[in-house]
């Protein structure tokens, strides 16, 4: 039994937690790998590029292991990770969006899917949908987060999370459609 910060927790999750606020480097490399592939799976859906994925993923980690001893146990440690991937991935975007070409948008909004339908075909149709749509769809469809706290996260309000989710909705309905008519 472990006490951090004035509160009891027992378990290997606070055994963990403990390790790695003491640096012990055993513990944060069984901490990653404990949580990086979902964490990438995570980051690559949301920003849709595995380098940057892995750039938001190493970042990720970067600050859970210098900010470890603010963990309270109010969540599980996965879902404490994941926000923290989940802003930051997020942050990329809104960076990258302020960077991207009219030519780069022109090219995600011109993709041809042809294909069967496939999971593949579904994760093309998901990453061609406007950054701000994909993000608040794949938070709420696929992370299962609420309006609420994908409002929060987003920055936006909740009229607008739930327009987005409903926009996305629309596009990757009509990209369905196309494949089924073909």
């Amino acid at each position: 039994m472990r006490k951090i910060f004035s509160h009891t927790f027992s378990g290997p999750e606070a055994d963990l937690v403990s390790e790695c606020i003491r640096n012990n480097r055993v513990a944060q490399k069984a901490l990653f790998e404990k949580y990086k592939n979902a964490m990438y799976s995570t980051a690559l859906r949301i920003i849709g590029n595995t380098v940057e994925a892995q750039d938001v993923l190493q970042e990720t980690f970067i600050d859970v292991f210098e900010n470890i001893s603010s963990f309270r146990f109010e969540s599980t440690l996965g879902a404490w990770i994941k926000t923290i991937l989940i802003r930051k991935a997020l942050r990329r975007l809104k960076l990258d969006r302020n960077h991207e070409t009219l030519e780069k948008a022109e090219e995600l909004k011109g993709e041809d899917f042809k294909d069967e339908f496939t999971g593949e075909y579904l994760e093309k149709a998901i990453q061609s949908l406007p950054e701000s749509a994909r993000a608040v769809f794949l938070l709420i469809e696929v992370e299962g987060y609420k309006h609420k706290e994908v409002a929060a996260m987003l920055n936006i309000t909740e009229g607008t999370s739930k327009s987005q989710l409903h926009y996305s909705k629309s596009l990757l309905q009509k990209k369905l459609y196309q494949l089924y008519k073909s």
